[in-house]
Parts: C-alpha cells; structure tokens; sequence
C-alpha cells in the first residue's frame, strides 16, 4: 500500500472528504520556472490520483507577494495551496517595510519540494569568461553594470547584494516579474547579467544564448559540473540555494495537511519524476512539515542579516 493510499484510507476513517472539487496551486512567478515545474509536475500526477482538475493559477509579483496574499487570505480547506519559496517566507518580511500576511504565521506547511542552485550567467558580448573578469570590469564601470532577476526580495535579487557585499561593486539592480521578461532582456544585452534558478537557465546554457560564471551552492550542480562554483572562484562560503515548498492557509484540518503531505512524496519519489526534475536541475526532497517549518526559521534568520546589511527596504 502506497503512502498517499494509506493516508487515504486514515481520512475516509476521520470522516475527511477532501477533495470534493477542483483544486488550485498558486505560483507567484511567470510560467517556466521553476516553481511553474514544480506546479504541473503536481497537478498532473493528482489530478490522475484524486479524479478532479488541478488548476495551475501565475500570480506574479512582488517578490512573489501577490499571489502569497491571495493564499494566505483563502479558506483552510485545502482547495487553495501555494507554491512557496525562499523569498516569500524568509526574506520578504525583512525586505518590506509592511506586509498584508506574516510569511510564516499565515500558512500551513505541508512539505518541502526541491532546491535549486542559483546561476550568475552574464550576455555574451560582455566579453568576461569567469567570475574575476566580471568583478574587475564591474570595479572599473561602477554602477555601469547591471543584474536582473526575477523580482525584488526573491534569493535571485538577494544573490546579487551578496555579491556586491562580498566583492564590493557597484551594479544596478533591474528587478523583473519573472524570467519570462529577464532572460530576453539578458541575451539582447539590455541587462548585463542575472541570477537565474539554474533549472530554468540550462537550456540555453547548452544553446549558448548566455554564458553561465557559476553557480551560488558550495558544491558543483551534478547536471552542469563544467559551471565552477562561486565560492571557488574566490568568494568562499558564497551560498544562496533557491527552495520550494508546498503551503496552504493557516488553520488547514491536520488531515488534509497529512494527505497532501503524503501526495506530495508519492510524486516526488516517482523515479520518472525524480529524473525529470533533476534533469531540469532540481533536487527533489519531499519531507515533514515540522522539518519545513524548522527550515523557515533558519533561513529567517540567515537572509534577515542580509538584507539588513544591504539596507534594502520596499514597500508594498
């Protein structure tokens, strides 16, 4: 017996009738990325596994803070979910001066999905082959420069003021409402360079549409271990690993939260999944939602100094 079965059967027994219609899973960024992957890699194994529609619902937007707003505001029934990430939940609330939901008080976890290194890749035409070249001509054109990512107060933006803190350029950040609008900027060369999710910018990687410098893990990708590390190229201990999580509305009933927890593993330890996404440069690791929430503080913690050091400040 399956998990996600036995999870089932424990249900029926509490009197829990869940799913009785269609359900929506919120992305707060523009299709493509990689919280989009994670989505419809969901809604088509459920959708198989409970018998109603799976909705994919592109919210985008302030870092990620419109489409967090309309779930923290939904009913806890768990017909509404949300994709979170590293922005939403440990950065955001440092990040804006005022915010219409608490990051954590707000939502119920439900599992952690995948991590992906971030990905510094730069236009072509800059005419720098690793990441020393880049910080001298940055030095040389302060505030010349500029990086884009796919919104402000997301672990992409946050990147870039890691790399100005430790190397001490001076490039402007050209915040995006996802890649959709970045990527093309970056290869017209109307953006210098960007922080991408490494699963989102391999496809044109191996085009040779960008040039990637490294990737912002302590440890080489296994899908692209030709991409040196940050850290190894002279900013040692560089680390900045975008995350995703399963999230519904605080006060979900214990018994949805534990099904869909179990869904969730089911899916992601598919080996057909478990391929795809780590094709795409996702490492997928299902887990509790105490372990979730254990990682939310952390990371709190970790990018509050962050961004207090950078002197970042938004409002919504």
């Amino acid at each position: 017996m399956t998990a996600a079965h036995a999870q089932t059967q424990a249900s029926e027994k509490q009197n829990i009738s869940w799913p009785k219609q269609a359900i929506r899973i919120v992305v707060t960024f523009t299709p493509g990325g990689a919280p989009d992957i994670l989505a419809r890699v969901l809604a088509e194994s459920w959708q198989q596994t409970l018998g109603v529609p799976i909705l994919v619902d592109n919210r985008p937007g302030y870092g990620g803070n419109i489409g967090a707003d309309l779930v923290a505001k939904s009913e806890p029934d768990g017909y509404t979910l949300l994709i979170g990430t590293v922005g939403i939940h440990t950065i955001n609330g440092a990040l804006y001066e005022k915010m219409s939901f608490h990051p954590i008080q707000d939502f119920t976890p439900i599992s952690f999905l995948a991590s992906t290194p971030n990905v510094l890749v730069v236009n072509k035409s800059l005419g720098v082959n690793n990441l020393r070249e880049l910080i001298e001509l940055a030095k040389a054109k302060p505030n010349e420069l500029t990086f884009g990512s796919s919104g402000v107060g997301t672990s992409l933006h946050m990147s870039g003021e890691l790399l100005k803190e430790m190397t001490g350029v001076q490039i402007r950040h050209i915040p995006y409402k996802g890649r959709a609008q970045s990527l093309p900027d970056l290869i017209s060369g109307r953006i210098s360079m960007l922080f991408d999710n490494l699963s989102s910018s391999l496809p044109l990687i191996k085009a040779g549409d960008i040039q990637a410098l490294g990737v912002t893990t302590l440890k080489r990708s296994p899908v692209a271990p030709e991409i040196p590390t940050m850290a190894e190229q002279g900013l040692p201990g560089f680390e900045a690993t975008s995350w995703f999580s399963l999230m519904a509305p605080a006060n979900l009933p214990a018994a949805v939260q534990m099904r869909l927890n179990a869904l969730t593993r089911e899916t992601l330890n598919t080996p057909e999944v478990r391929k795809k996404l780590l094709t795409s440069g996702l490492d997928p690791a299902p887990g509790s939602p105490q372990e979730l929430s254990k990682l939310m503080q952390v990371e709190s913690n970790k990018w509050g100094r962050v961004v207090y050091k950078s002197g970042a400040k938004l409002e919504q």
